[in-house]
């Protein structure tokens, strides 16, 4: 099957295949859209099974960052790039250097930053390579990692679900279960469920980790397996995507689910199937665009805090947006947000076209 035909390729803009045999370098750069501006998404860094494993998550979350992206209304276009993890010994600083040449290859079509398993050091690696690149720990601009200001972007999603469920803003009680508590972004979403008083269900690939979860918020640890069937008000997946899927929809006993990962429905018809019984869904890349609002606010340059929380209660408006939409058409939350980011999108590409 090539490019073209693959079922996730949505008229990308370019794809582009990156190796260095020095460095055991293996990297897919989607651009899905630069209608807006130069593509923006982050690096995920990954032991994938398969290249074409690979090319579908690359596919996938470059579309998703451009819907992402019009949806927080930022003045810039979609795009991803995932590094397959060589086996044994590598050199990191090298090997993302070697990435950083791929990125500058795209002229500034793509910019790039943190995602899954890559740290501001490694932006900094990639920085030495191209200027192209977001998330940096140093510099005039610099904001650091983005996971601080995503994980307050999801939080302030879950509490409006749950005003929406029960009138209130008070978390106090709600329970919810985080899949990926261990991770960045997981780790400080717990903090902020915690100080506002909900209680935790926790998962996460290595249970030892979540101890200090447990420690400082009483989280209770469970296995990463028996996430799904957790009786709770709220799931939170924050860790890898198609975690809600045909395998996984009937295990859920929650009333929504809203959390970090990219692509959490295996695929639209999940959507659906929420509806079908009852739970709320908040689209991932509406509540989760809190990552890309804090380096949007460093690619400006003299990061502005207060403009990232200007957009970030802008987040909250769109949320609501859709959920009022969904409600009152009674169709899936997924489908209308995706309505909505494809017209922003349309309208986009019009503009440019004729500019």
């Amino acid at each position: 099957m090539s490019v073209f035909e693959h079922p996730s390729f949505d008229n990308h803009e370019k794809i582009l295949f990156a190796t260095d045999e020095k460095t055991g370098l293996k990297a897919i750069i989607g651009v899905h859209s630069t209608a807006r501006g130069p593509s923006c998404g982050g690096c995920r860094f990954w032991s994938y099974d398969s290249s074409a494993d690979a090319l579908n998550d690359v596919l996938r979350l470059s579309q998703g960052m451009s819907y992402k992206n019009v949806m927080a209304d930022l003045p810039i276009g979609g795009g991803k790039s995932v590094i397959m993890k060589p086996k044994g010994e590598f050199d990191r600083d090298a090997l993302f250097q070697a990435f950083g040449r791929a990125v500058e290859a795209l002229n500034g079509d793509y910019i790039t930053a943190e995602d899954v398993g890559v740290s501001p050091t490694d932006m900094m690696s990639v920085h030495k390579m191209t200027s192209h690149v977001t998330g940096l720990p140093e510099g005039k601009a610099a904001s650091g990692d983005p996971s601080p200001v995503t994980a307050e972007g999801v939080f302030r999603g879950i509490r409006a679900c749950v005003k929406r469920a029960t009138g209130s803003e008070d978390m106090t009680g709600i329970r919810v279960a985080v899949q990926g508590a261990a991770g960045h972004v997981g780790s400080y979403l717990c903090g902020h469920l915690s100080k506002a008083g909900a209680s935790l269900v926790i998962a996460d690939m290595d249970p030892a980790s979540l101890q200090k979860h447990h420690d400082e918020f009483g989280a209770m640890i469970v296995d990463k397996d028996v996430i799904y069937d957790q009786d709770a008000d709220v799931f939170a997946p924050c860790a890898l995507g198609s975690v809600i899927n045909p395998d996984t929809i009937d295990r859920l006993k929650v009333k929504m689910v809203a959390g970090a990962a990219n692509n959490q429905l295996a695929n639209l018809e999940m959507g659906g199937e929420l509806q079908k019984r009852g739970i709320l869904y908040a689209p991932d890349y509406v509540i989760n665009a809190g990552g890309i609002i804090n380096v949007m606010g460093e690619i400006r340059g003299n990061f502005d805090p207060e403009w990232v929380k200007g957009k970030l209660a802008g987040l909250e408006a769109t949320l609501g947006e859709i959920l009022d939409r969904a409600e009152n058409e009674g169709r899936p939350s997924n489908v209308v947000a995706d309505e909505m980011a494809r017209a922003r999108l349309e309208d986009a590409a019009v503009a440019k076209a004729s500019a």
